[in-house]
């Protein structure tokens, strides 16, 4: 998301950056391309305008063109314009009313509506401990109420029962009566949508709203569909009262403009973001953080949550011991591979990583490939366990097995050796200057709320001990000229 905006914004500012002193003229003049890049990337003309207004009254001030750093007091001056457009502070949803806490799901079809209820229920239920169930108020799409009760059974929700011929509104009431006496802390109630807004659509959303009272009524849209997406959410305000925002399939949207407009437009929060398929791929909206993203900050914090997230503490410690050793074979670096696909694969940490622009459009024209990480767990897989435990056993004939079990060509297991045998002497190297020791204190530290300790270098020398203890991902790829270690995740 973001990144065609990314990449404009980066350089506007890289070439204000190499000023060493800046007139009025060359504020308002990137201030012009800031404009453009904003209209580019589809937000809505009305939220320009004032954003342009704001930054510039701002960035021309005394304080600025005297400074002595006055491109990054402009960089800073736009940053926390776009924080304050984008809401300033995050606003979960929230849940502080007498059990069960109705929340009203409300939009049109196809926005991912139902598997956003499904994600949501999820996450109340594993991360906030809540009772929650789910209810379908979809009666007119086909298998609509049968959606429900998968994705209840894949995530471990409860759904309401099926009457066959119930309409909406009675739907709604028996969810409310099965949550009083059934004690649920959460009552999920997925509502019907349309193709488009249309009156009967208002009308039944305005009346079960009348019914239950919720506590919440959050507006799921999908942000590929642009300024369509905010016209969406101005109806929906206007007519039934919204009190937050779901922007689904972000990770697919590279203007992000429907994002910086939603606020403006509607004045309701954006609560969450949906960014990917998988169940558990939604996370909290943070105006800071994206603003970051979107200035190519990267998003520090939201790495190191995904890392406490997805790393086995005590599985991250006994992996670090082994490697302050030296002792890391093949088992190990499969785990580490396994570690960087759920923390969203290369694509989905390269963004949050700060002033990565440039070595994404680098790797990007390096050909990588992210699908190369389940590949190589299929060849690691495919080795015999003493093969794993010891790579000299692999000679040129069990070369050639391997490549032929895991659907790959003997080259690509080579690759993989280089790269194992690169990682491994990183590790050792790490594990003599004592760099893990200080990495699983970090990991230590995040259970009590602290961040973890970096590596020297900072993340930008590979993440090998984002998380701490040596949390078994991969390094990433040094890039200087743009190139990349033999065989990284080339096609």
């Amino acid at each position: 998301m973001f990144d065609g905006l990314t990449g404009k914004l980066g350089d506007v500012f890289e070439r204000l950056k190499r000023r060493g002193a800046l007139s009025e003229s060359d504020v308002q003049a990137a201030m012009r391309e800031v404009r453009v890049a904003l209209l580019e990337a589809d937000v809505a003309l009305p939220v320009v305008k004032d954003f342009i207004a704001q930054a510039t009254e701002r960035a021309i001030g005394k304080e600025v063109l005297r400074s002595v750093t006055p491109g990054q007091m402009v960089v800073k001056i736009v940053h926390d314009t776009l924080v304050e457009m984008l809401g300033s502070e995050p606003e979960p949803v929230d849940l502080n009313a007498p059990a069960p806490v109705p929340i009203l799901m409300v939009g049109l079809q196809g926005s991912g509506k139902t598997t956003t209820t499904g994600k949501l229920a999820r996450r109340l239920t594993q991360r906030d401990k809540k009772k929650v169930l789910m209810a379908s108020l979809d009666v007119y799409r086909p298998a609509a109420q049968e959606q429900l009760r998968i994705l209840g059974e894949q995530t471990g929700v409860a759904t309401l029962p099926v009457v066959k011929g119930e309409q909406p509104v009675s739907i709604a009431k028996r969810a409310m009566t099965v949550g009083r006496l059934q004690g649920y802390d959460v009552v999920m109630l997925d509502t019907a949508g349309r193709l488009h807004i249309d009156e009967a659509l208002m009308a039944e959303v305005a009346a079960i709203r009348e019914t239950v009272d919720p506590h919440e009524v959050l507006l799921v849209v999908d942000a590929m569909t642009g300024q369509d997406a905010v016209n969406v959410a101005r109806t929906f305000k206007e007519r039934v009262g919204v009190t937050g925002i779901v922007m689904t399939r972000v990770d697919g949207d590279a203007r992000g403009g429907a994002a910086l407009s939603m606020r403006g437009v509607t004045g309701c929060p954006i609560k969450l973001m949906g960014v990917g398929e998988k169940m558990d791929a939604l996370e909290d909206f943070h105006p800071q953080r994206i603003a970051g993203r979107i200035l190519g900050m990267g998003d520090v914090v939201s790495l190191v949550e995904k890392a406490a997230e997805t790393i086995d503490k005590d599985e991250a410690e006994k992996l670090a011991r082994k490697m302050s050793k030296g002792d890391f074979d093949l088992d190990d670096m499969a785990s580490q591979l396994r570690q960087l696909r759920k923390m969203g694969g290369m694509g989905g940490l390269m963004g949050l990583l700060p002033g990565i622009g440039k070595m994404q459009k680098q790797m990007a024209g390096a050909n990588i490939d992210e699908k190369m990480l389940v590949r190589q767990e299929a060849i690691i897989t495919s080795m015999t366990k003493k093969e794993r435990k010891d790579i000299k056993l692999l000679n040129a004939s069990r070369r050639k097995r391997i490549a032929a079990g895991s659907g790959t060509s003997v080259q690509d297991v080579n690759r993989l050796l280089k790269q194992y045998q690169d990682m491994s002497r990183v590790m050792k190297q790490m594990g003599k200057k004592g760099m893990l020791k200080g990495l699983m204190g970090g990991l230590g530290g995040m259970g009590g709320g602290g961040m973890p300790q970096m590596p020297p270098g900072g993340l930008g020398g590979g993440l090998g001990g984002l998380g701490g203890g040596g949390s078994g991902l991969p390094g990433l790829p040094k890039l200087p000229g743009g190139k990349l270690p033999p065989g990284f995740g080339r096609r």
